[in-house]
């Protein structure tokens, strides 16, 4: 199968970004020749995404180390809270990801084994507003975790805290405190990285905000500081926006790169590779440095990691055949076995008509079962084919592109027989609500009906346009929508696949999806 996005360009070199998906505050690290990437995940689960690469730009998603988020309130999707920003590190046998929750605290899961089981969380440190953890075990026998703190929160933000922890790492041992004031030349300093290096701590840090900000190094030679301080990445005269929050790792051969996210709107955040070297004990990231201070590579030579890794390519498409879901899946808040089953129908993926929301008038946002993946590439078109049968009344099955605002192509059962509609949802003062809009009649015998949502390259930028075939021999048909999708708060669209009930009570009914099949279109 064709990739969707292709970093590697298969020459000795690659183009950023190495990753077009939404994988927001990416964190790296290296153990032997096998590089290892966690990102944010928020309300989506599974989460805490695990990715793995020989040479830092062929990625593969290959686990994720939590199952779902304990706490009750999750069984609804919690949006834009959950799991922030997290730090991914190797310790003494272990790998282990810290992750802030900003109404929770600060929490911690570990493992033997990046690719199996990875243990239940642990609450380092229970408070609100504490987010961005990275641990940081000493060479003297001490411990720390540093962090950021959110001002929706706690009220204040461009500051960084520390305190000390236990040396396995499970909780706090001392008060919190801030370590360093941002207030007056790194506004809105966070997600901070900590390095040790020729006897200087390093916190890597970005500053000024997601999109207008940049990077900056801190180093002192105590870890309490004082600090001094360089903006060391900015986008100079790129279209790279931010370039903000990343890691740093290094390769078998000693060289040091780093990544980082750029904020892309309704593509979430995705993922760019800088080339590092240092200056005076200064990192100097990118190209054409100024003053030490570098911008994002566009193209550039791939890292010599020792290792040839063969291009691939991450997921957007599915058959359906295994008896577990496909990686590429999530959901949009706790789910339950309830939910779905790849084996009730062999090849099919049923999800079962539900309303985990309770409501009266559920409405998709509000409902942890919808299946989402990420959008993978800037320009494509993705099929979906439904088969219809287990539908009845008060119930119905889909596509959705899921933002902040969403719009889906459905088949609804009534009465009568079954429709299929569009819905639109956009925000209103009073929340969320879908204005519907019936588009065709099922007639008798109708056994499929395929749903299309294609990003398509307009004169001025992407623009989404939507399409269904009912029957295996019907015609492709446009839809009239005015719709672009959108991100929301800190997360990228989505496409998802739906099935629930239009009222309290669940019938049984369900929606079998033959396959999702997407393909990259011409950008």
């Amino acid at each position: 199968m064709d990739r969707l996005w292709k970093s590697d360009l298969e020459d000795g070199n690659f183009k950023n970004p190495i990753l077009f998906a939404d994988y927001s505050d990416p964190d790296v690290i290296r153990v032997g020749d096998t590089f290892y990437l966690t990102a944010s995940s928020f309300n989506y689960v599974p989460g805490l995404p695990i990715l793995t690469s020989k040479d830092l730009v062929n990625w593969k998603l290959v686990n994720y180390a939590i199952d779902r988020i304990d706490y009750e309130v999750y069984e609804s999707p919690q949006h834009a809270k959950g799991v922030w920003a997290p730090a991914i590190r190797y310790h003494e046998g272990r790998f282990y990801i810290y992750y802030g929750m900003p109404d929770e605290g600060i929490f911690m899961v570990s493992t033997e084994d990046a690719l199996g089981k990875w243990d239940e969380p642990v609450l380092v440190l229970e408070g609100k507003g504490l987010i961005d953890p990275c641990p940081f075990w000493d060479d003297d026998g001490n411990a720390y975790v540093i962090h950021g703190y959110a001002r929706s929160r706690i009220g204040f933000k461009s500051f960084l805290g520390i305190f000390p922890m236990s040396w396995d790492g499970k909780k706090a041992v001392g008060e919190d405190h801030i370590l360093y004031n941002g207030l007056e030349t790194q506004p809105t300093i966070e997600g901070p990285k900590v390095y040790k290096r020729n006897g200087f701590y390093y916190i890597l840090a970005p500053a000024g905000g997601v999109k207008p900000g940049w990077q900056t190094a801190l180093r002192s030679k105590n870890i309490h500081g004082p600090f001094e301080e360089k903006v060391v990445l900015r986008q100079g005269s790129t279209e790279v926006n931010g370039p903000h929050q990343g890691g740093l790792v290094d390769t078998v051969n000693g060289d040091e790169w780093f990544i980082h996210f750029q904020d892309r709107g309704m593509y979430g955040r995705i993922c760019h590779l800088q080339p590092v070297v240092w200056e005076n004990d200064w990192p100097v990231m990118g190209i054409h440095a100024k003053e030490g201070c570098g911008e994002p590579v566009i193209v550039g030579a791939k890292p010599n990691t020792g290792v040839t890794e063969e291009p691939c390519y991450l997921e957007a498409s599915d058959d359906f055949n295994s008896e577990k879901l496909n990686l590429m899946w999530q959901w949009l808040g706790n789910a339950k076995e309830s939910f779905c089953s790849l084996k009730e129908h062999p090849g099919f993926l049923r999800l079962y008509c539900k309303n985990p929301s309770g409501k009266a008038e559920p409405v998709l946002w509000e409902n942890s079962n919808v299946l989402t993946q990420k959008l993978v590439c800037p320009y494509f078109e993705t099929e979906a084919c439904l088969h219809v049968s287990g539908l009845s009344g008060k119930e119905q099955a889909g596509m959705v592109m899921m933002g902040g605002d969403y719009a889906y192509l459905s088949v609804r059962g009534t009465n009568e027989g079954r429709t299929l509609v569009l819905g639109v949802s956009h925000d209103g003062a009073d929340g969320k609500k879908e204005e519907i809009e019936e588009l065709a009649v099922l007639s008798d015998g109708t056994e499929t009906v395929k749903f299309i949502f294609a990003m398509e390259k307009g004169a001025d930028g992407p623009v989404f346009r939507m399409y269904y075939i009912i029957g295996e021999n019907g015609e492709r048909t446009s839809v009239k929508v005015d719709f672009m999708p959108s991100d929301h708060t800190w997360v990228g669209a989505k496409i998802g696949l739906f099935a629930n009930v239009l009222q309290q009570e669940e019938k049984g009914g369900y929606g079998d999806f033959e396959y999702i099949h997407a393909v990259a279109l011409e950008g």
